[in-house]
């Protein structure tokens, strides 16, 4: 990166953090600081439930999804506009009138403490495990750009990040939301407008994404009904569902956005906000991924872009079979070119069979790179330390580097710097606010001053930071990181929503069934997960079922009977 690029970062950056506490108010107060006093436009709080979403996993696996799988993934979302609607009629007033500081004070008001106690440390976990995702994505980011040691990349990002959230609190959270959306959608036009501009001058827009549909990357929807495939409509609709009501209407880092607002009538319009634009959105990001695989059907990128390990194959005792990979991805790689080029250049007055064999001989030689790339995935994994080993997070950080002019790869880096810093905080203090409402005030210290709560408030801060930047560094090399994050939560998601479900939707249920119901969801969700091939959107569903049915059944057996007269 030039000069040029770093004083982008730095100068977006600074004021970001100085912006942000600037506008923080009451921060000296246990409400100001988790809650803003309730106080926040709906257009702000809106903005903050995407951007808590829209995190550097976003600009770096998502795009990276694109570029190795298509739009399918846009079908993960498709449920999300209904939950935002069902969650604006109940979660939204529901919690808002209720007066609390977390979801899961609810819960001990209709159950019992053991109830409210096992679902936030549920939470805790989960969100601390996502939480070490998303401090993942950008360290893959400096890794790349600054050659560091990936440990050091965490901290230089997990460090900073909890210092500003200490200081901030959630109304500094808020508003540099509000900035991070604004970098991250110009950053993402700047990308398209540069991978558009890059094709060769006699492809068009149209022609080249005729390309990628050969590929099937421009195939959106799957109709199928498969448990075991990942992303379908069906998967989507109900899968979705179920893991967007749990994060919106369960998960403390989503219920406190809307708890900032300053109305019932304006959290529900922040929600809105994000039912109509997250899939339009979404769907351009992804749109940028297919883009991005067809720059380098024109363009030459490397045989496999996350370079880390490659030292330690190319200087190691099978350094000459992955130079006769490297030769064999050069000759793939033209051949793939040609056949590209050809399908992109051919004309609707060329006849049905002349067309469809183009299209086939640019199949099969998309194949053969495949093929190539996937045999040196495996003789890396093999020859070197990287057991994990996975190239899609760094597809997009490649072109960044490679391919943007001077200047706007420091806007993309900005980007996602601000991205990342902004999703962490808001976990991080979302997490802190559980931390000490739900488990410190609620069982070591139920009386002192705000004072003594915002200390422990920050210094819960840093103990969530210290744990999420050690698993990051194990999440870094589970794949992609987009996957990774919603895998974490959908192992907890849906068991979470069902006992929510019995606490606002069945009077009949009782503290020991909500209890019993939410350990049966665990271990059926651990169970299904690790002995069948169900996807993993589908435990969602499964928890949520399992949670509701047997706690029902247990309050309806357990519930006091009136005695005779």
């Amino acid at each position: 990166m030039s000069w040029v690029d770093w004083g982008v970062v730095a100068a977006y950056l600074a004021w970001v953090v100085w912006d942000g506490i600037r506008l923080s108010k009451r921060t000296n107060e246990v409400e100001g600081y988790f809650l803003a006093s309730r106080s926040l436009p709906w257009w702000a709080v809106g903005l903050s439930v995407m951007a808590t979403q829209l995190s550097a996993i976003t600009m770096v696996s998502t795009t990276g999804q694109g570029y190795a799988e298509g739009m399918k993934f846009v079908q993960f979302y498709f449920g999300l506009p209904l939950a935002m609607i069902i969650l604006s009629v109940t979660a939204v007033p529901f919690f808002w009138r209720a007066k609390v500081y977390t979801a899961y004070e609810y819960l001990e008001k209709r159950f019992d403490l053991k109830t409210r106690t096992l679902t936030a440390f549920l939470f805790l976990l989960s969100r601390g495990l996502a939480c070490s995702v998303v401090i993942a994505a950008p360290a893959v980011i400096l890794s790349i750009v600054l050659g560091w040691n990936l440990t050091l990349t965490v901290l230089a990002i997990g460090a900073p990040t909890a210092l500003y959230t200490v200081i901030g609190g959630v109304q500094a959270v808020t508003w540099t939301d509000v900035k991070q959306m604004a970098i991250i959608v110009i950053g993402i036009l700047a990308a398209v407008i540069v991978l558009v501009l890059g094709l060769p001058d006699d492809v068009s827009l149209g022609s080249a994404l005729h390309v990628a549909g050969a590929a099937g990357r421009t195939q959106a929807l799957d109709f199928r009904f498969d448990l075991t495939e990942r992303y379908t409509i069906w998967s989507g609709l109900i899968g979705g569902l179920f893991l967007s009501l749990s994060y919106f209407g369960c998960d403390q880092s989503q219920v406190q956005r809307y708890l900032t607002a300053k109305s019932v009538n304006e959290g529900r319009q922040s929600l809105f906000m994000s039912a109509f634009v997250k899939i339009p959105l979404q769907a351009l990001i992804l749109l940028t991924g297919v883009l991005m695989f067809v720059f380098f059907l024109f363009n030459k990128g490397p045989m496999l872009f996350n370079r880390a390990p490659l030292d330690q194959v190319a200087n190691g005792p099978r350094a000459a079979e992955y130079q006769a990979l490297e030769q064999e991805y050069d000759r793939a790689f033209e051949a793939r070119r040609a056949a590209a080029m050809a399908l992109a250049t051919s004309t609707s007055s060329a006849s049905e069979t002349a067309l469809a064999e183009t299209r086939e001989t640019f199949v099969a030689a998309d194949a053969a790179v495949r093929d190539v790339r996937g045999r040196a995935t495996m003789l890396v994994r093999g020859a070197s330390d990287s057991a994990n080993y996975a190239d899609v997070n760094y597809v997009f950080p490649n072109f960044v580097i490679e391919h943007m002019p001077m200047g706007l790869v420091g806007l993309i880096i900005a980007a996602i710097f601000a991205a990342a810093m902004s999703s962490i905080a808001a976990e991080l203090n979302s997490l802190a606010t559980a931390t000490v409402i739900d488990v410190y005030r609620r069982h070591f210290k139920q009386v002192a001053s705000d004072a003594h709560y915002l200390a422990a408030a920050k210094l819960a801060t840093a103990g969530w930071a210290i744990f999420a930047c050690v698993m990051a560094l194990y999440a870094a090399q589970l794949g992609s990181l987009i996957e990774v994050v919603n895998r974490f939560g959908s192992y907890f998601y849906g068991s979470i929503l069902g006992v929510f479900v019995l606490a606002i939707g069945v009077k009949q249920a009782n503290g020991h069934g909500a209890f019993i119901g939410l350990i049966a969801g665990m271990t059926t969700v651990w169970y299904v997960a690790t002995n069948t091939r169900i996807e993993f959107l589908w435990l969602n569903v499964v928890g949520a079922v399992v949670v509701t049915v047997v706690g029902l059944f247990v309050s309806l057996v357990t519930r006091t009977r009136p005695s005779a007269a």
